[in-house]
């Protein structure tokens, strides 16, 4: 199977976001079969990751996913594409509240509609991390407001990782990274 393994060590944002997707169009229109995506990021953009997220999981390509340091917060649901899904054994990931920056002044229909975004926002990624572990959404809901830190060991547990294992790729494989300016 022809397989690209591609590395993202970045924040989940405009910028990572495009270039992944890049990388990820050019590998499709090379014919390539599998994308094993290794991933360490502190998170970023609710909406980017959303977006990364669903993206993988559109594309005709088998997706592997491979935490090598540390997957925080919305790092988490682009983990969560992985339908293999490893870890290295010193790694950890990392499930939060979503939060909101505020701007300017604010009226009450502004107030309401932030919170409104913010809990769609926490049903859609308590409802992708739910579909990856095979636990409820209330539970994944109750896990990120208690704001839960896990080893590898306990998110293999919990059902986010399949393996915890440290090699990476095989010898003479190729990786691309993504390189965000």
């Amino acid at each position: 199977m022809k397989t690209i393994y591609i590395k993202f060590f970045a924040a989940v944002d405009s910028a990572a976001t495009n270039a992944l997707m890049n990388v990820i169009d050019q590998k499709v229109h090379e014919g390539y079969e599998k994308i094993v995506l290794l991933i360490s990021t502190p998170g970023g953009s609710v909406f980017h990751g959303l977006s990364i997220h669903n993206y993988l999981m559109g594309i005709p390509l088998e997706i592997e996913t491979h935490n090598f340091g540390s997957v925080d917060s919305i790092g988490v649901v682009i983990f969560s594409a992985g339908a293999k899904r490893y870890s290295a054994p010193d790694a950890r990931f990392l499930l939060h509240p979503v939060s909101a920056g505020i701007n300017g002044n604010l009226e009450s229909e502004k107030i309401e509609e932030i919170l409104k975004g913010m809990k769609i926002d926490t049903i859609n990624i308590s409802s992708t991390i739910s579909k990856a572990t095979l636990k409820t959404v209330e539970e994944i809901t109750d896990s990120i407001n208690k704001r839960t830190t896990l080893s590898p060991e306990e998110a293999k547990e919990f059902g986010l990782v399949h393996e915890i294992k440290q090699d990476l790729f095989p010898k003479n494989a190729e990786v691309l990274s993504i390189n965000v300016a």
